[in-house]
């Protein structure tokens, strides 16, 4: 059985995405959570991820520590990973890929955090670019395919990347186009995004650099995890 590798649900949008694609798909895989340590976790990681970092899949003799790298390996044995069809696989890939690499003002400005919403101080003109460009991707896949998910009928790879950009939606308050909004609202609704905030909102760890994160940005005006418990109170 594979065995992944992540980090607190409730920070780690990495974690999130082969999580979230395994469990919709039914690939059956044991999780392995790791709590993110003050200071860095990099040395405790290096146990099981070549880079220090989270996600990582293993299976047997064969590590695959990316998360990108996971879905590719995923997909050699469990084809419902991509869309079937090629124009829509090659499009998913395209997607996936960008997001993967790209929105860095999303991604360094509206950390994730299941539990809490934040009120911006203010949306800067490079994350309003890559709000913009998410609603132009997202529209374009639901067109092109007709929905209700990224690339056509049925939930793949694509939107798995995307998962963690619909927590943020909800948790910044960001607007998006109304097909976007209700897009984003579906991938929240699935049950395996519903057990992944379930299990989030229960843990007891609080992590310094994540929460400086969202003090940086804004206030936070509602915090719904369990209390934090200090380790010898």
């Amino acid at each position: 059985m594979y065995q992944l590798y992540i980090g607190n649900k409730n920070y780690s949008s990495w974690s999130l995405r082969p999580w979230l694609l395994m469990t919709e798909l039914g690939i059956s895989f044991g999780e392995e959570l790791v709590p993110f340590d003050e200071g860095g976790s990099w040395s405790k990681f290096r146990r099981f991820s070549p880079t220090g970092l989270v996600p990582c899949l293993v299976d047997g003799e064969i590590t695959v520590w990316d998360s990108l790298a996971i879905t590719e390996y995923l997909y050699e044995s469990h084809r419902s990973v991509w869309p079937e069809e090629v124009g829509a696989r090659a499009w998913a890939r395209c997607a996936a890929a960008e997001m993967h690499s790209g929105f860095s003002a999303l991604r360094n400005q509206c950390s994730m955090n299941c539990g809490v919403t934040v009120r911006l101080e203010r949306i800067d003109d490079a994350l309003q670019k890559d709000l913009d460009r998410i609603d132009e991707l997202w529209q374009q896949g639901l067109d092109r395919f007709g929905g209700p998910f990224l690339a056509g009928g049925t939930f793949t790879a694509v939107d798995a990347f995307f998962a963690p950009v619909a927590m943020r939606l909800a948790g910044y308050g960001l607007s998006l186009s109304s097909a976007s909004t209700e897009y984003a609202a579906r991938l929240r609704a699935l049950s395996g995004m519903q057990a992944w905030v379930e299990a989030a909102l229960s843990e007891p760890w609080r992590e310094e650099d994540h929460e400086q994160e969202l003090i940086r940005q804004g206030a936070i005006v509602e915090d719904r995890r369990q209390p934090h418990s200090i380790p010898g109170a």
